[in-house]
């Protein structure tokens, strides 16, 4: 009877366009916040783009880049202009807007989606940058596709992936951290990361405020920063946020401060 009434109250849901899945154990949750805590190292961050939405906190590790990749194009591309003034080409991709939000010499526009396979509006990461930037120099990803970048970085070969210096990505739907099969997928994409990248910062958008799990607070979307570990050579972890560069991504919206559980979950070392 308790069986029936379940799927009965499943599909009166699914009726009303709702899904109820199981909740993620706690013990699981912390494996995921462990392994992506963040680090300070020897390479400090820098500002770069615009002081709201649109700007990243990067590390300060420039030289020798050949190049930008940089999928969702919004109404502000002061990212891309500040990276171009350092003289570095920025290859934007959307199909959902005609162009950059201003002209300059140095930026190459292609009107697609990236998705986990080429054809029609869609190209992969993997084809874009072997288009146009083919061998083996050192790359800088700044990507906001709106939560098609899971789907991109797990299509994405480890090897293209690590010709990234740096990625500085907007990660959408992250409160599906707390349902059961949503957290197997956003755990395997971090995972994939993590075997060469380091997380070195991260600020929530303050369109979504967190949703909470037991001891842990999951705001939906964050802009991370990560660093290819070649490039590290001193690291402790972070524990000062928000750093004082940073600013809130949306002036409509209260801001709030990134949750304790992202750098210091419960039962980790204080340092």
């Amino acid at each position: 009877m308790w069986a029936s009434a379940q799927n009965t109250v499943r599909q009166v849901l699914l009726n009303g366009g709702l899904h109820v899945s199981p909740t993620t154990r706690l013990d699981r949750l912390s494996e995921f916040f462990h392994l992506i805590q963040p680090v300070t190292t020897d390479r400090g961050l820098m500002r770069i783009g615009g002081e709201g939405d649109g700007g990243y906190l990067l590390p300060d590790d420039f030289e020798g880049l050949a190049a930008c990749f940089s999928p969702g194009v919004a109404n502000s591309s002061s990212f891309e202009s500040a990276l171009a003034g350092r003289g570095i080409p920025c290859f934007m991709a959307d199909y959902s807007v005609e162009g950059p939000a201003e002209e300059n010499p140095l930026f190459r526009f292609d009107k697609k989606f990236l998705g986990p396979a080429d054809g029609g509006n869609f190209m992969t990461l993997e084809s874009w940058v072997r288009q146009y930037v083919p061998g083996k120099s050192d790359l800088i990803l700044q990507m906001d596709i709106e939560g098609a970048e899971y789907g991109v970085i797990m299509d994405t070969t480890p090897e293209t992936l690590r010709r990234f210096r740096i990625m500085a990505i907007e990660f959408h739907g992250l409160h599906a951290l707390c349902d059961k099969f949503g957290f197997e997928l956003i755990h395997l994409c971090f995972m994939k990361l993590m075997k060469d990248f380091e997380v070195v910062h991260i600020h929530p958008n303050n369109r979504a405020h967190p949703v909470k799990l037991g001891p842990y607070e999951i705001p939906p979307l964050l802009e991370i920063t990560l660093l290819r570990r070649d490039r590290i050579t001193q690291r402790s972890p972070a524990a000062n946020f928000p750093h004082p560069l940073d600013r809130r991504s949306s002036a409509r919206f209260a801001d709030f401060a990134l949750p304790k559980c992202w750098f210091r979950g419960p039962g980790m070392a204080h340092t």
